[in-house]
């Protein structure tokens, strides 16, 4: 059985993929601060951890669990997000931290705690968005939300150059708007043509076998705009 690493896994997209690995046959590693969701649905094969990703001492758990139990990881999916929702003057360097603690520095920091157990042919995949892609449109408010995705993909090519010989494929889906409960906070009139169980079906197909002609791309997986 692949052994299987999902952040932001209390709700949207992270919640569906989840149980869409567990009922698959896959061991899942659920991390998100919250675990009560996950928990109560007593899956078999789902191990849920309380961990915050803005806190990187937290990271002990997920690697502690690993080294006991796992050894190894297959797959990890990083698609834990932060969004802040503000004009650019009223956004402070605390809400830029904030974001980027989430969706950059919590990346780069639990990738590298993870590179000594992914094995030849495992496949990170970062979850970004089409706001960081350069020459997207883009949608005022998200200063901090849009850079850090961008960040995020270049952080995603660099990995894949400097892991290709140890055959650790790394890529990136920018993802277009996804009706979920993050999205529903941010614009509360917006109604995206995507579910988060549809989109979570896509990432799953792609976790396991994008790598066999990815590495170090980032996909751009929308219809509409945003």
């Amino acid at each position: 059985m692949k052994n299987v690493i999902i952040t932001g896994t209390s709700r949207g997209i992270g919640f569906e993929l989840a149980k869409l690995f567990a009922k698959n046959k896959y061991n899942v590693l659920a991390i998100s601060r919250n675990t009560k969701t996950l928990s109560s649905l007593s899956l078999k094969n789902i191990t849920t951890l309380s961990v915050d990703l803005s806190n990187e001492s937290d990271f002990k758990k997920i690697t502690n669990f690993i080294t006991n139990h796992w050894k190894t990881v297959d797959i990890v999916i990083n698609n834990a997000g932060k969004l802040i929702n503000k004009p650019f003057e009223k956004l402070t360097t605390n809400n830029f931290l904030e974001v980027y603690k989430v969706n950059v520095f919590a990346v780069a920091a639990l990738t590298r705690q993870l590179i000594p157990f992914l094995k030849k042919g495992s496949h990170v995949v970062n979850i970004s968005s089409i706001g960081g892609i350069q020459g997207s449109v883009k949608f005022p408010g998200l200063a901090a939300y849009s850079s850090s995705k961008g960040a995020l993909i270049t952080l995603t090519e660099v990995l894949a150059e400097e892991y290709k010989e140890a055959q650790i494929s790394f890529n990136a889906l920018a993802l277009g708007a996804v009706q979920t409960e993050m999205l529903a906070e941010a614009f509360p009139d917006y109604k995206a043509p995507v579910s988060a169980k549809e989109m979570a079906n896509y990432i799953y197909n792609f976790a396991l076998t994008g790598n066999q002609f990815y590495n170090g791309k980032i996909l751009q997986v929308s219809s509409t705009t945003p």
